[in-house]
């Protein structure tokens, strides 16, 4: 395969990626034909895949204009993905000129394209790291020059915890990153869930197994268990619900049925 010119070296092209997975349901460009393959296989259990990922995104959107409407201008987004039409620092910067984002991914077709993306943005930059391990983010240098985490932040972690085993341990990776935010910041974020789609489990679980297969496993958490992230937040109403649900701009009936599975939620830090 004829490597094209905004995949890095190094990067394996026979092995799918979640990143370009996602870019693929999003309609992106940014994807091979082994991300394609992943994706048909996973939409053969789940074909309102798409419809999911285009309600995260919706959410997210509402969510960072709800941040600005509340002050808070400085957003750290780990496990962004490779970035497409209204991303974070599209919406924070078109709402607020004092905006300023910083990615975080540890995919380096995400980190090396967002990169090309935010060229000439002086408000917005790219880490590479990982949610597992805080303090290298926390620690970068991108993060102590782009924000100030002595004032409120909002960390999104949208579509991404999922994608964190209980063995490596995401609620203490979670509780890291609040400590080290200020009173105010806001926690932005979505999760996956049987709760809400609209076929049985035992279906849903096909698409799950693809996931795995990749090595990439998608932990389906309960409500009560992804609530469980949100400890030391004081939830913003109404609370966490399925994504249509969070301050919708549209009447939620209207909405495909598929968008209603899995949880969003915004918490303040006391």
């Amino acid at each position: 395969m004829e490597r094209p010119a905004w995949a890095p070296q190094g990067i394996d092209l026979s092995v799918p990626s979640v990143s370009r997975i996602y870019d693929y349901y999003l309609g992106g460009s940014h994807n091979f034909e082994v991300d394609r393959e992943a994706a048909r296989k996973a939409m053969e259990f789940l074909p309102g895949l798409p419809k999911i990922m285009q309600a995260n995104r919706a959410f997210m959107r509402r969510a960072v204009r709800y941040a600005v409407n509340e002050g808070v201008t400085q957003f750290l987004d780990i496990g962004s993905g490779i970035p497409t039409f209204g991303n974070v620092h599209e919406v924070a910067q078109n709402a607020s000129d004092d905006a300023r984002v910083v990615y975080v991914d540890h995919d380096q077709v995400a980190v090396a394209h967002g990169r090309a993306v935010l060229e000439g943005n002086t408000r917005a930059t790219v880490v590479s790291a990982d949610l597992r391990k805080p303090r290298q983010i926390l620690d970068s240098s991108e993060v102590s020059s782009m924000l100030d985490l002595r004032q409120p932040v909002a960390l999104l972690l949208v579509a991404v915890l999922h994608f964190i085993e209980d063995a490596d341990d995401p609620i203490a990776a979670v509780t890291e990153l609040r400590e080290a935010l200020a009173p105010g910041s806001l926690l932005i974020l979505t999760h996956a869930s049987y709760d809400g789609v609209p076929v049985p489990e035992e279906r849903a679980v096909g698409a799950v197994d693809v996931y795995r297969d990749i090595r990439n496993p998608l932990v389906m958490r309960s409500r009560e268990e992804i609530a469980r992230f949100f400890e030391g937040y004081e939830m913003v109403e109404p609370g966490l619900v399925s994504m249509p649900l969070w301050r919708p701009d549209a009447p939620a009936e209207q909405e495909d049925p598929y968008a209603f599975s899995g949880f969003a939620g915004v918490g303040r830090r006391a």
